[in-house]
């Protein structure tokens, strides 16, 4: 039994942190605008998404996606994303230090 527990566990390891490699591929692609890691540079005309609520940035991916926000680019950007996907990258960049 402890075997099977362990192996669980090491599966679970695995497992986040693939997820948590997913999520930072995925927000790669935000690096341009909104800086490495979400931190944008000072005086940049986008906001750091870095530290931001998780909920917060998977509300306004959602809008941009749908619409409901008025955005130059995002709209366009947000589209390509599944709710998974914008999920996981807003909780990839809360979890990022501002």
């Amino acid at each position: 039994m402890p075997r099977a527990i362990v192996l669980c566990v090491t599966l679970l390891a695995a497992l986040s942190a693939h997820a948590q490699e997913n999520a930072r591929n995925l927000a790669a692609g935000c690096a341009i605008c909104h800086g490495t890691q979400g931190n944008a540079l000072p005086g940049a005309p986008v906001i750091p998404l870095a530290g931001l609520p998780r909920e917060h940035i998977a509300t306004q991916m959602r809008a941009f996606r749908d619409g409901t926000r008025p955005a130059t680019v995002m709209h366009q950007i947000a589209k390509g994303y599944t709710d998974a996907q914008i999920d996981a990258m807003a909780a990839w960049f809360a979890s990022q230090k501002r």
